[in-house]
């Protein structure tokens, strides 16, 4: 009996068969997956804000929607010491903040923050962009499992009191908000005020509520935060300049393609460089705003400086002499720092 349907032998069909597989499993391949990195910081419309949307650009023009930045400023991902522990745990890809509060993480980010290193804004940045001591920074935290693709100028340290602090024993018995580092905390104890380390989200509520008298910051973030409706006066101390760093989870960062581990360092070294004239500008924009707004901004004498000066310098000698890496890494720094004058 014939049919109308051609016989097949059994190897035909198998070929067929084999073939037909193929063409569903190549079908069936996904184009690469898009990858999501999320950055995340305490503040907003600051330099450090600033720094995630030029990197989010810059990182598109070297590899298009291969990653998907999402910025999350002002703490929307938590309190500081939640971003930090997110970073650490790849909960969050990326994480820009002043190196004081990485220090729990990796002491050695404390040399940053030692008094009187950088002469201006523009000095700083010459050091932290020397190439080949940029790409030791890279480095500083690797055993910590993070990377660093990001190291700015920030802004000057000022304290914010609710009361005139215009001289040194003004700020003896205040509970002054720090960052949490030694660099800030013992200082501000060896000159009489009683430091208390605060995530910046708490630092608001403290003041309104008497928990603390004041504030250390940089002016970007206090009129930013509008804290001029709660404290009037800053008192300009002149003794650090604030160094931020982004950081991103080492496990990921190797996790990315060849392509895209190269683009993300390029696209932080490219944003550094981007945002340090808007930073420096952004500060004298931030003082004027603070005293369009009723703010006072105090200069203690040239008595006190001095006093203030000598007493930091001692105490952070001692705090970055105490352990022998961190003591390396600030010999490291000075070095690049007294080349670059």
């Amino acid at each position: 009996m014939t049919h109308g349907t051609p016989f097949l032998s059994r190897r035909r069909l198998g070929a067929l068969a084999a073939g037909a597989l193929a063409l569903c499993a190549a079908g069936a391949l996904p184009a690469q997956a898009q990858t999501t990195m999320k950055l995340a910081s305490a503040t907003i419309n600051d330099v450090q804000h600033e720094w995630q949307k030029v990197f989010a650009q810059e990182l598109e023009k070297r590899v298009g929607d291969k990653v998907k930045v999402e910025i999350y400023p002002a703490s929307q991902l938590g309190t500081i010491p939640r971003m930090v522990e997110g970073v650490l745990l790849g909960t969050i890809e990326s994480f820009i903040t002043p190196t004081a509060f990485l220090v729990g993480t990796e002491p050695t980010l404390q040399i940053f923050d030692a008094p009187g290193i950088f002469d201006s804004p523009e000095h700083l940045a010459k050091v932290i962009h020397d190439p080949e001591y940029r790409d030791h920074i890279e480095t500083m935290a690797l055993d910590k499992g993070l990377r660093i693709i990001g190291a700015i100028y920030n802004s000057p340290f000022l304290v914010l009191t609710k009361q005139p602090a215009p001289k040194l024993s003004d700020l003896e018995g205040l509970k002054i908000r720090t960052f949490a580092s030694p660099l800030q905390i013992k200082p501000m104890s060896a000159i009489g005020a009683s430091p208390l380390p605060l995530p910046l989200s708490e630092v608001v509520p403290a003041l309104q509520a008497g928990a603390i008298d004041g504030m250390l910051a940089g002016m970007p973030i206090l009129t930013a935060f509008k804290y001029y409706d709660i404290a009037k006066y800053v008192t300009d101390l002149q003794f650090s300049l604030i160094v931020s760093v982004d950081v991103v989870n080492e496990d990921w960062f190797q996790s990315q393609p060849a392509d895209v581990q190269k683009a993300i360092v390029e696209a932080g070294r490219a944003a550094e460089e981007a945002v340090l004239p808007w930073g420096i500008a952004n500060v004298e924009k931030a003082n004027k705003a603070w005293t369009d707004h009723g703010g006072e901004i105090l200069e203690l004498s040239a008595e006190d400086r001095a006093s203030m000066t000598k007493t930091f310098k001692e105490v952070s000698d001692k705090i970055l002499t105490s352990d022998p890496k961190v003591a390396a890494e600030y010999k490291q720094l000075m070095d690049v720092v007294e080349a670059r004058r």
